[in-house]
């Protein structure tokens, strides 16, 4: 079991910032931040790990990590996108500008 500790020391921030990853973090108690990573971590697991005892090597079990995550962002539709795949989304939001309606 991870402690909550373990998420705001010192040395999971440095490895955060070294890894490029920006944490995120709202108020002790506040399941708001939490909901988005454990239903993308509950996915990764059923779909990665189901039925699966090991990897013969860090180098595969990477690469499986990979391959999984280069499907979900780019080829497995969300229902909450519009049933598009994040990267299709995000091509999207960025290629419209959004235009606000003039004041009466």
């Amino acid at each position: 079991m991870v402690e909550p500790g373990q998420y705001t020391s010192r040395a999971f921030a440095d490895a955060c910032n070294q890894g490029g990853v920006r944490q995120s973090m709202t108020a002790i108690g506040s399941s708001a931040d939490n909901a988005l990573a454990e239903s993308v971590n509950a996915t990764f697991k059923r779909e990665t790990l189901q039925g699966r005892k090991h990897w013969s090597s860090e180098r595969e079990a990477r690469l499986d990590a990979f391959g999984w995550l280069h499907r979900y962002n780019t080829r497995r539709r969300h229902s909450r996108l519009g049933h598009r795949s994040p990267i299709a989304y995000e091509t999207t939001s960025r290629t419209t500008s959004p235009t606000l309606t003039p004041a009466a």
